[in-house]
């Protein structure tokens, strides 16, 4: 069996970034949901904590990740 695809969703708890990440969950990837929380919202992304292959990284893409 091969690697699963795996996404990045940089604000991935806004409306648009929430959608998408939903979208790209069902057509069978994994998918890195990263956001700062500023404007994005928990609410946005809490039915998807539970899909495998659905990871939620809070972080400001603007400073160093490591």
């Amino acid at each position: 069996m091969g690697k699963v695809p795996r996404a990045l969703v940089t604000g991935g708890a806004g409306f648009l970034g929430s959608h998408l990440c939903e979208r790209l969950l069902n057509e069978g990837l994994a998918v890195v949901c990263m956001d700062n929380l500023i404007t994005g919202s928990m609410a946005n992304i809490e039915h998807l904590f539970g899909r495998e292959g659905f990871v939620f990284v809070k972080h400001d893409v603007t400073n160093f990740f490591h």
